[in-house]
């Protein structure tokens, strides 16, 4: 039976020739913008402040999250913690780039119960926005979260709200340094 391994060989290998698939690597590159995701990989530890109003009372606010390449190098899983008025706060972020609608994202889901998916994320120079629309009440709010990436281990962020069109309120900011 010297011919069964060379007859197992040809069986395995005939759904890939029957559905035209190549027998060669195909498998996709991240693209530059995915690339661009490789700054948050490390980790990184926070300090900032909040601003006391309908979001929220005043305080300190201190983090810390690693961050790492998910298999395959086209999103950034992070992992963190972070220390406020309102106690601490575990979460998991994904961060990814939408090719089609040409937008950076997050998944975000904390041990709160919460979970949001922001869309539409745009990096231009070392800014990335992000403007995220909800309700309080009957009134729409929108909220904008900023990141300066100032140097390569060194970025400062602030988050803005907005509600039913009126300017825009500081309601955090603070910076995030890369310990390793």
């Amino acid at each position: 039976m010297k011919t069964l391994p060379y007859i197992m060989a040809l069986v395995a290998s005939a759904p890939a020739a029957a559905w035209g698939l190549s027998q060669t690597d195909q498998t996709p590159r991240p693209s530059p913008e995915v690339q661009k995701l490789g700054y948050y990989v490390g980790s990184w530890h926070g300090h900032g402040d909040t601003k006391g109003g309908p979001f929220g009372r005043a305080g300190k606010l201190s983090s810390h999250m690693d961050c790492d390449w998910f298999a395959g190098k086209f999103q950034v899983i992070c992992r963190g913690e972070e220390t406020g008025p309102t106690g601490t706060r575990s979460f998991l972020n994904i961060l990814a780039y939408d090719e089609a609608a040409k937008a950076y994202t997050e998944y975000s889901i904390s041990n709160r119960g919460e979970a949001e998916y922001d869309r539409a994320g745009t990096l231009v120079g070392d800014r990335l926005t992000y403007i995220v629309s909800d309700q309080a009440g009957a009134k729409p709010i929108r909220f904008r979260y900023t990141e300066m990436h100032l140097t390569p281990v060194l970025m400062t962020y602030k988050a803005e709200a907005s509600v039913n069109g009126g300017p825009w309120t500081p309601v955090a900011a603070g910076k995030i340094a890369k310990t390793k």
